[in-house]
């Protein structure tokens, strides 16, 4: 039975683009807000500032105070965060719906007059925040920079996706206030933002909300659409990490196609076949038959501009080289490659995507979020309804092809940690 979840949308005259979609399980809504900047908007020399403004946003504008955006939402029984990511960076809270005039009035400040408290203090202040993270979540973690290592290897330098997220801690050092402060007018403005309002909440009463809050906002000047030409898939690469980490482990990275696309969509498929599900060939093969590793897993990451990431994570069990696992999987894309998915696997997949989708979509600020991602991106808010579709006309046919194309081993970017105990 088709998805049939309501979908309403309308365009401000400012350009800010509008979505709601009106469910009255639970007197609660979900604001979310798809801003169309990430880090592969980022120039050389400048990278870090699409994350810098995630935490940045949270240190008052015109009519609030720092901090005061999460002390007035959490009083309101509200949550709330905020995250960065190559295509976007997004706001989102889920509180009562009687809160919501508040939640817009304080999200129209902040991307409206954020600027004027953003001085050399908070600059500053922020820039240590973002260092620290960076030593906690990646520095000092055992394998926290793998798939930094994996986005240099299979995006080519000067690359929109080359870089991480993080960005480089020297290009923010050297970033004055008049530096954040014309990024954040290119990019944080009404025509490059989706407002989504999922829940308790009908389409006209959203539409106007968001006129009253976010109408007296300026427009801003058309970002251009991404135009990143489509890579083909990469040549071999090799990074060998000297860390101290726990055990040997694996890193492959491969390109994949442009996200929400037939082409992502299958070798995404082939992606799970091979490591994604709890049948998956290199858990039934490396893992619990030949037991050469502990774990072994992928994932496709879908990304917007051009190409696609793919990935697979394998740690042998002690006494196995990394060479030998790396042959075993080797042999598990050639196998996927030369033979294809069987009808059991292919049902596997598809009953994890359902059942993964519909666990996503059931929850009001999941299917919000989606909804500003299939907007802000591939202006496709009724995406929701469709994915599954789309995914069940893939054929065994369709996921074989994407493994030849896709996941031949001479396109496999490398990343091996040899180990040394941490």
């Amino acid at each position: 039975m088709p998805l049939d979840y309501p979908i309403e949308e309308t365009t401000l005259p400012n350009g800010l683009r509008v979505v709601v979609s009106e469910d009255h399980a639970a007197p609660v809504v979900a604001v979310n807000l798809w801003v169309g900047v990430g880090s592969r908007h980022e120039q050389q020399g400048r990278t870090g500032f699409a994350h810098l403004f995630e935490h940045l946003m949270f240190q008052g504008s015109r009519n609030v105070a720092s901090g005061e955006h999460f002390s007035a939402l959490m009083g309101a029984g509200g949550r709330l965060n905020a995250t960065t990511w190559f295509d976007r960076t997004n706001y989102f809270e889920t509180l009562p719906s009687s809160a919501l005039d508040l939640a817009l009035w304080l999200e129209a400040d902040r991307h409206g007059y954020l600027l004027d408290a953003v001085n050399q203090e908070n600059l500053d202040n922020q820039r240590d925040v973002v260092k620290e993270e960076k030593r906690q979540r990646y520095d000092n973690q055992p394998y926290g920079e793998a798939l930094h290592h994996l986005y240099a290897s299979v995006f080519p330098v000067g690359h929109p996706y080359h870089h991480p997220t993080i960005g480089s801690m020297e290009d923010l050092d050297a970033a004055t206030v008049e530096d954040v402060h014309a990024f954040f007018r290119r990019y944080y403005h009404p025509g490059n933002t989706v407002l989504t309002l999922c829940g308790d909440v009908s389409p006209d009463d959203g539409f106007a909300a968001a006129e009253r809050y976010f109408g007296p906002l300026t427009p801003g000047a058309d970002v251009p659409p991404a135009s990143t030409p489509p890579l083909a898939p990469g040549e071999a690469s090799r990074v060998e990490v000297d860390q101290e980490v726990p055990a040997p482990r694996l890193y492959l990275g491969f390109r994949l196609p442009q996200d929400h696309t037939t082409d992502f969509d299958a070798a995404s498929l082939a992606m799970e076949i091979l490591g994604g599900t709890a049948i998956s060939r290199l858990e039934k093969r490396l893992v619990r038959g030949r037991e050469i590793a502990t774990f072994a897993s992928s994932a496709a990451l879908g990304l917007a501009d051009g190409v696609s990431l793919g990935f697979l994570a394998a740690q042998p069990v002690d006494g196995v080289s990394l060479d030998e696992l790396e042959d075993a999987v080797v042999a598990e894309l050639e196998d996927l490659a030369a033979t294809g998915p069987t009808d059991v696997e292919m049902q596997a997949a598809s009953a994890q995507n359902e059942r993964e989708w519909l666990s996503t979509l059931g929850d009001v600020e999941h299917r919000a979020d989606q909804i500003g991602r299939l907007t802000t991106l591939y202006a496709d808010p009724g995406g929701i309804n469709t994915y599954l579709d789309r995914l069940d006309a893939l054929s065994a046919d369709h996921v074989q092809e994407a493994a030849r194309a896709w996941l031949r081993p001479e396109h496999r970017a490398v990343v091996a940690y040899a180990g040394g105990q941490a």
